[in-house]
């Protein structure tokens, strides 16, 4: 029990920030799974068996508000999930233990971007379409071979190209359910198919997976509410903060120090 009620915390903050930024809850709750000694396909897996759920939240509640650009939309999702698709295969074909050093400082980098972006301003222009296609499929690969990426390394991309906040959040986070079916449906059959190898500790996670659905369910409704009461800039430099402590508690555990 205090597994899950830790899990639905984690969850809670990493939906909130994600549904008043549209980036961060991969990140958040892969970061907290591999600090607890999860193999990173197990976290990848769990994180969006979670995101089913709460993406489907956000995702209703931006297209309830009008918040979708379906024209970008059409453009960004193929190459998210083509993206998402190929970096679960890869995930499930090598040995966690190799590769949680590379996510490690991957999560790390993310959670250094995300603070310098914070202290930048964001600019409103049409997205060139040249950036789209490459930003949806390294978002879709980083999201799925690190748990998390989809909104931080897009959302971050299109405002950087000029993207107008509102739209790039809002369609960023409705594209972002399409991503992570496509990437869950990628791990079921390599389960199924036994190319993942691995696979066989997942259902030691229920408890973490629960967690992250109730807290990201609660939160999801909230996020109008966060955005009115705190600066987004505040929210991005808290979250880049908190991934780069957890990711150097992970540093810390492979090293030996911790």
């Amino acid at each position: 029990m205090q597994e899950f009620l830790l899990f639905v915390a984690v969850g809670f903050l990493a939906q909130a920030v994600d549904g008043a930024l549209g980036m961060a809850y991969g990140v958040i709750s892969s970061t907290t799974l591999l600090a607890f000694g999860v193999s990173p396909a197990h976290a990848s897996a769990a994180v969006h068996a979670a995101e089913l759920f709460t993406t489907a939240a956000s995702g209703s509640a931006h297209l309830y508000h009008r918040n979708i650009d379906w024209k970008l939309f059409f453009r960004l999702a193929p190459f998210g999930i083509v993206g998402g698709c190929l970096g679960a295969y890869v995930l499930t074909s090598i040995d966690g233990g190799e590769i949680k050093p590379f996510v490690t400082l991957y999560l790390a980098l993310v959670g250094a971007w995300l603070l310098f972006r914070s202290f930048r301003r964001l600019p409103s222009k049409p997205v060139p379409a040249a950036v789209v296609a490459p930003l949806g499929a390294a978002g879709g690969f980083l999201d799925a071979a690190g748990g998390g990426g989809w909104g931080p390394i897009v959302t971050t991309g299109l405002l950087g190209a000029g993207g107008t906040p509102r739209y790039v959040i809002g369609t960023v986070n409705a594209a972002e359910f399409l991503i992570t079916l496509s990437v869950s449906l990628t791990f079921l059959i390599a389960l199924v198919s036994g190319h993942w190898e691995e696979a066989g500790e997942l259902t030691s996670n229920f408890m973490a997976v629960a967690g992250l659905i109730v807290g990201g369910l609660m939160a999801a409704p909230l996020a109008g509410y966060i955005v009115k009461m705190l600066p987004p800039t505040s929210l991005l430099r808290l979250v880049g903060i908190l991934i780069m402590l957890l990711a150097g508690w992970q540093s810390a555990q492979l090293f030996g120090f911790a």
